[in-house]
């Protein structure tokens, strides 16, 4: 998936203000403006869309682990320079501090049924035997499944577009 997607997701989901998506970059380690967050979040079609690159969504997502779960005892997490969906999964999961189980209901509110099982596939090393890589359609299914538990207006809205 492509990072100014999964930040404009991330974004509506959890309702962020500019002032808020600053300081998550803040928290994260970069020093943003609001200027570079909204070409950011641009569509792809606008004049004005900036590419969001693997280092500075992987500075978001250690921003919002910091925000959402308090910073940790030692030197700051050091964003990745290159991001993949396991990655990105990998951090939504432990910034909201969600066990399979509650993985598995957010998969549930969008007709997506997994088991326990292939869930710990995606969340293994990529050496391992039973690895599994997070496919777009996975990742994007998991955004759209949290976003219906943060917003669940949301999901009759989506219907209604339909």
């Amino acid at each position: 998936m492509e990072n100014n997607v999964i930040l404009r997701r991330l974004r509506y989901t959890f309702d962020f203000s500019d002032d808020t998506m600053i300081k998550l970059f803040d928290l994260g380690g970069l020093e943003v403006d609001r200027a570079q967050i909204s070409d950011w979040l641009k569509g792809d079609d606008h004049p004005e869309h900036t590419k969001l690159n693997d280092n500075k969504l992987a500075t978001f997502l250690n921003g919002l682990i910091v925000m959402k779960r308090g910073k940790k005892d030692g030197p700051p997490m050091l964003p990745e320079k290159q991001l993949n969906n396991n990655l990105i999964f990998r951090k939504l999961k432990i910034a909201l501090n969600l066990k399979d189980t509650d993985v598995i209901a957010i998969y549930d509110l969008v007709d997506m049924h997994i088991s326990k099982h292939e869930l710990s596939a995606i969340f293994r090393k990529p050496g391992q035997k039973q690895y599994r890589e997070c496919k777009d359609q996975f990742l994007r299914n998991f955004l759209y499944g949290l976003q219906f538990k943060e917003r669940p207006e949301s999901k009759s809205e989506e219907r209604e577009d339909e």
